[in-house]
């Protein structure tokens, strides 16, 4: 059985509430799961100690039985140590999109002439 620690949504709409959950890779995001094994509230502030609850004796147990964190949990695992922090890297993210780069284009080219047009002037 191929296992997951993921997030398991609860909440009310546009009030998200997770569960960290053990389940199995099979079962819905918010279907069955095995064991319980903390909390999870965006809406409270970064900086707040309810923001995230962990079982850290429950996740290692998980963890050493072969279950995978997904991406948001292994971030939450490595700020409360319990993983190495893994490099990240998305080099196109910061990249902005083609009507945005061609805007970028056409706004140095006037500033170009900008420049331009105004050197002449003083040159005479």
């Amino acid at each position: 059985m191929a296992m997951k620690i993921r997030l398991a949504r609860g909440g009310s709409k546009k009030r998200p509430f997770y569960r960290v959950v053990a389940a199995d890779s099979r079962m819905p995001r918010d279907g069955r799961f095995i064991e319980k094994l903390g909390t999870y509230n965006p809406l409270l502030p970064k900086d707040s100690e309810d923001r995230v609850k962990l079982d850290m004796e429950r996740v290692q147990y998980w963890l050493d039985q072969g279950a995978q964190p997904t991406d948001r949990v292994s971030r939450f695992l490595e700020a409360a140590g319990a993983v190495a922090k893994k490099e990240r890297n998305n080099p196109k993210k910061a990249v902005p999109g083609k009507k945005a780069q061609e805007r970028a284009e056409e706004k140095a080219a006037k500033a170009a002439e900008a420049a331009e047009a105004a050197a002449a002037p003083a040159e005479e």
